[in-house]
């Protein structure tokens, strides 16, 4: 049973570094989301600002939701490579965590919800250089 749990976690983790290639979808707003890729774009795109702030910082969260698309538990930090002093580190931390939570509850379908409820989930975080107008 433990082999299941782990293909299951390594699928749900692959899903999430696929998804940081879609983040753009402006569908995930306007519908619940019924996938695993709906699902981390509309994390995605709630934490898309909080990416810009420590560039090659990154953090992984680790969380699990309930059917209805809220948190289950508290969420945890799996992985960080911060850059910078510790002030700014902490003010990145905080963003994430805080873009994070502000995305919660999830509209999330009913059969996503029975899939993915319980389960534990990861996201990972990479910051960005800022974008300039040149």
């Amino acid at each position: 049973m433990k082999l299941v749990g782990r293909k299951m976690s390594r699928r749900i983790s692959i899903a999430v570094a696929l998804s940081l290639f879609f983040l753009g979808s402006s569908e995930a707003k306007s519908a619940p989301a019924n996938t695993l890729r709906e699902l981390y774009t509309a994390i995605g795109e709630c934490v898309k600002s909080a990416r810009a702030g420590l560039p090659g910082s990154e953090l992984t969260i680790l969380f699990s939701l309930k059917r209805d698309g809220s948190l289950l538990g508290k969420p945890r930090i799996s992985h960080a490579k911060l850059l910078g002093d510790s002030s700014a580190q902490r003010a990145f931390v905080e963003s994430v965590l805080a873009a994070f939570d502000k995305c919660l509850p999830l509209s999330i379908t009913e059969g996503l919800g029975g899939a993915v409820a319980g389960r534990p989930m990861s996201f990972r975080v990479v910051s960005q250089p800022r974008e300039t107008d040149t």
